[in-house]
């Protein structure tokens, strides 16, 4: 799957310079000329990075992308306006959260070089979530483990730091046996 990309931007031209610019890039394209066909495609597609204009009717921009960041957290959000004022900027940046804020015209390669840091951010922020969620599932498993089975997470140490195994019952060697062979088949 490529990576989806959305511009919302009430400007038909405006659209099309942007998917110009983007022709030799693999990005998947989804385009809206509102910022409320924006959340309507944001609910039904994957998403990674969101590039919106400022000033459209019926939801400016900072508004659009302050209502996606709380439903949509994990897009990153990036602002192109023709109307670069101080105060636009310093609302898009506090209330959207945006990563990345472009005046029109925008320069293709600041902006294509800004989408794929984009991507890249999205990426990595999505394993580092993916991460964390193993790392707190397995902690859960090692608290039940140690609850159905009291000093099993310990850890015992000698003189010199090396790890003391507890000697091995016949019973436990039989299930160590059973288990390697197991494994051997499954990757056989």
């Amino acid at each position: 799957m490529n990576d989806s990309i959305l511009i919302v931007d009430d400007e038909p031209g405006v659209i099309s310079a942007l998917k110009r610019v983007l022709t030799d890039d693999s990005y998947e394209i989804h385009t809206a000329g509102s910022g409320l066909e924006g959340l309507n495609i944001l609910k039904n597609h994957k998403i990674k990075v969101v590039i919106s204009d400022e000033r459209m009717p019926g939801m400016s921009g900072t508004e659009f992308l302050s209502a996606m960041k709380e439903l949509f957290p994990d897009t990153v959000r990036i602002m192109l306006t023709g109307h670069a004022s101080i105060d636009a900027a310093m609302k898009a940046v506090n209330n959207g959260e945006i990563y990345r804020f472009f005046a029109k015209p925008w320069n293709d390669i600041e902006l294509k070089l800004a989408l794929l840091l984009a991507v890249a951010k999205y990426d990595l922020e999505e394993e580092n979530r993916r991460l964390l969620k193993t790392v707190k599932r397995q902690a859960s498993e090692l608290k039940q483990l140690e609850k159905m089975h009291p000093g099993i997470t310990s850890l015992k140490k000698d003189q010199e730091g090396n790890l003391v195994l507890p000697d091995i019952s016949e019973d436990d060697e039989e299930l160590s046996e059973i288990i390697a062979q197991s494994k051997m088949k499954k990757n056989a």
